[in-house]
């Protein structure tokens, strides 16, 4: 059973040791891709492409309900998630390696909750990456150990304006992390979110010289930061403890409504 899951791109893959591949349904539909299964470093995980194996799935059409409940259906526990983000703070730069954590959510409509009733929780996100986590990745070469990760819906990238107001709350701006980590927290599931800084976002071009983001420019800095960020991810799953000593597996304990 794999206490470990990996949220990230189809490139994370070549990490597996003998994987196979899972097929799970959902009261919440399919999952963006089948689970593979497998190991690193002599421990097991479950990976899952967020975006479809294809990438076909654009940032607001994740289904991130059906996402976590599979990966909580084969027994996950911990949550490694990699995503790529712009720069909204000038000294996180392309190429950074960063752990969130804070999110500020600016999306709109998306199904963020297991408990729309009759049985009402209200879950703490005070702090929503798991300190125990952090504090394990913190020690294997990060580029920054915080940072609050702006959440957009997307597909498209922000204006100018736009970026300049969310660099007034925020040191990075992505369009997947909400609602994934919250539910991975109404699940009682640890997560860990790594940024991959690809660019400096529209609203810092002026200061920073350099031309507004593209998904060309994503794309590009994306890969040639996967070498480092699988590294990264093969070094910290073996370190992962079997107990957990954090909150998040009591998130639940008098988050619900009782009359």
């Amino acid at each position: 059973m794999p206490r470990i899951g990996i949220i990230g791109g189809s490139g994370f893959y070549s990490l597996l040791e003998d994987a196979r591949a899972v097929d799970i349904g959902t009261d919440y539909g399919k999952p963006s891709s089948e689970i593979s299964v497998g190991s690193i470093g002599g421990t097991e995980v479950a990976f899952l492409a967020r975006h479809g194996t294809r990438h076909t799935l654009p940032p607001h059409k994740v289904p991130y309900k059906a996402n976590i409940e599979a990966l909580a259906r084969l027994g996950v526990e911990r949550i490694i998630s990699t995503n790529a983000v712009g720069s909204l703070n000038a000294s996180y730069k392309p190429g950074d390696l960063a752990l969130f954590d804070q999110f500020i959510n600016a999306t709109h409509g998306r199904d963020d909750t297991f408990f729309h009733g009759p049985k009402v929780v209200h879950v703490s996100l005070a702090d929503p990456y798991c300190p125990e986590m952090r504090g394990i990745a913190m020690r294997h070469g990060m580029d920054h150990g915080t940072g609050t990760v702006m959440v957009v819906d997307g597909p498209r990238f922000s204006t100018r304006a736009e970026s300049r107001r969310y660099a007034s709350y925020a040191d990075m701006i992505n369009m997947t992390q909400y609602p994934e980590v919250a539910l991975a927290r109404e699940k009682e599931i640890c997560y860990l979110g790594i940024g991959v800084v690809t660019d400096y976002d529209a609203g810092l071009e002026g200061g920073q010289g350099v031309k507004p983001v593209s998904y060309e420019e994503v794309k590009r800095r994306f890969a040639a930061n996967n070498e480092r960020l699988k590294s990264l991810i093969s070094a910290l799953v073996p370190k992962m403890p079997e107990g957990r000593s954090c909150p998040c597996p009591h998130a639940l304990d008098g988050a619900e409504v009782r009359a």
